[in-house]
């Protein structure tokens, strides 16, 4: 009994259960992070699911929505993706539509932050190889061994800002976007308890890059309201920038040649393939009399720069997909693999995988040594790791293509369409995926999964430890090309 009042409070006794787990699970986060980030991520999916699943959860009927279309969900909106094979609407109770609600929320935070978080819970301070996880998006370098020459966007000291940030920066903006969608919405005729939720839910959705409509009509029934759908497009942009990106312009907005290349690249490119993505959707569908074809100029413009920031992973439309020519569809899915920036709400294989590949194929045709931006050298490496991205991005979609494509035996460009969409978690759909039998849609939930999860995290856990090679094998050049 001395022993024990002798003991600080406060502290759990290691040989309960409760220190036991602690334990356990603090060792798993200080091992491997990224591990425990998938861990956390699949966590919560099963948790959303089993609520999902409640008969509480569903509207009308008293009875529980299947396993097949609850486990969907549950991905969708932990994956902020957007795709659905219900009518999100009508098909949830108050119950179901608050488990979404949350969902989104917690989705949006990003698996890497949400997993920082737990481990600094669970582990009462950060580690560095935690410190390294919850810094990594703002790096692709995340798992890639030896030094970084270039600045990152945010430094290790700066991780406790980042996290912070994160809570801050969200809360603000989709409070700001529901203060401003509240008018719109009352404008349709819905009382203000209604036009609150509604606007709510579309801050939430949009700015999580999740795409998810309240409303039986969606944003369609906004088609006119160009106020409304530059909020939309507002909380879709600054959610697909990423944190890193919102943390470094708000310390230093006034200040760009402080920004670090990351920053940099991201927001051109991001710009560029906003404008890029406009063009090519007002150049193909403007003579498309079931999209823009019986619109004016005026508003067939606005619609292209609509369609553009909603393809790189909003997940909203106004248009039907599967009335889109098939050349515009092809651009959809170019944009919608390549998604938004790092450490965001968007998917894809991101901006700046996209930035290093362009910067090295220029380097070589200028046979430079070495990658250059903005006045910095940036590592043949991340060449190696964006290439590594992008071959397991591909591979995602390819194998999951052709498995939906001998289930359902469905046309190869609605195939193609809908997986992409799912593996850079946009949301955008043909209507393939609301008709897919129960073994579909466990494919398509894996494949948002491993889109969202991110593929050179996956691989990171996957891989039980680090190699490191202490001698180098005699050089030979294969012919390439």
């Amino acid at each position: 009994m001395a022993v024990r009042a002798l003991q600080p409070r406060g502290r759990f006794d290691r040989r309960s259960w409760f220190g036991r787990l602690r334990g356990a699970a603090g060792g798993v986060v200080r091992s491997s992070p990224s591990r425990f980030a998938i861990l956390v991520f699949a966590s919560l999916i099963l948790v959303t699911t089993l609520l999902l699943t409640l008969p509480i959860s569903r509207a009308g009927e008293g009875r529980g929505t299947p396993l097949h279309d609850a486990l969907f969900t549950a991905v969708s909106t932990i994956c902020v993706t957007g795709l659905a094979t219900v009518d999100m609407a009508t098909h949830w109770s108050p119950f179901g539509n608050a488990v979404i609600f949350i969902g989104m929320n917690i989705g949006g935070i990003g698996v890497l932050t949400l997993a920082s978080i737990l481990g600094l819970v669970i582990s009462r301070r950060l580690g560095l190889r935690a410190k390294l996880m919850a810094a990594s998006d703002s790096n692709p370098s995340r798992v890639h061994a030896g030094p970084v020459a270039e600045r990152q966007a945010v430094r290790l000291g700066e991780v406790g800002g980042l996290l912070a940030t994160v809570a801050v920066s969200t809360l603000t903006i989709e409070a700001v976007i529901v203060a401003g969608m509240i008018p719109s919405v009352l404008a349709k005729g819905y009382d203000f308890a209604t036009s609150l939720w509604y606007s709510a839910y579309y801050s939430v959705s949009a700015f999580t890059n999740t795409g998810f409509n309240p409303n039986p009509a969606g944003p369609v029934e906004f088609v006119d309201d160009y106020w409304f759908q530059s909020l939309l497009m507002l909380g879709v942009f600054l959610g697909s920038l990423g944190f890193p990106v919102i943390f470094a312009l708000a310390r230093s907005w006034r200040t760009p040649h402080r920004w670090s290349v990351h920053v940099k690249i991201t927001l051109t490119t991001t710009t560029i393939l906003f404008v890029a993505g406009a063009a090519a959707f007002l150049l193909l569908e403007y003579a498309n009399p079931k999209t823009y074809g019986h619109l004016d100029a005026g508003p067939t413009i606005y619609q292209s720069f609509f369609m553009s920031m909603m393809t790189r992973s909003g997940g909203f439309a106004t248009i039907n997909m599967h009335d889109l020519y098939g050349s515009s569809q092809l651009v959809s899915s170019m944009l919608m693999f390549v998604g938004g920036g790092s450490a965001s709400t968007a998917g894809g294989i991101k901006v700046t995988t996209l930035a290093v590949l362009f910067l090295a194929a220029f380097a070589e045709a200028r046979g430079a040594p070495s990658m250059e931006a903005f006045g910095r050298r940036i590592p043949r490496d991340m060449l190696r790791l964006s290439v590594s991205v992008v071959l397991w991005g591909a591979t995602i979609v390819a194998v999951s293509s052709i498995v939906i494509l001998q289930i359902t035996k469905a046309p190869f460009e609605n195939v193609l369409f809908d997986v992409i969409s799912a593996f850079a978690t946009c949301g955008l759909s043909t209507g393939l995926t609301a008709d897919l039998p129960p073994s579909g849609t466990y494919v398509m939930a894996a494949t948002m999964f491993m889109g969202r999860v991110g593929t050179v995290t996956l691989a990171a856990a996957l891989a039980a430890s680090q190699r490191r090679q202490l001698f180098k094998r005699p050089e030979e050049r294969p012919i390439v090309g």
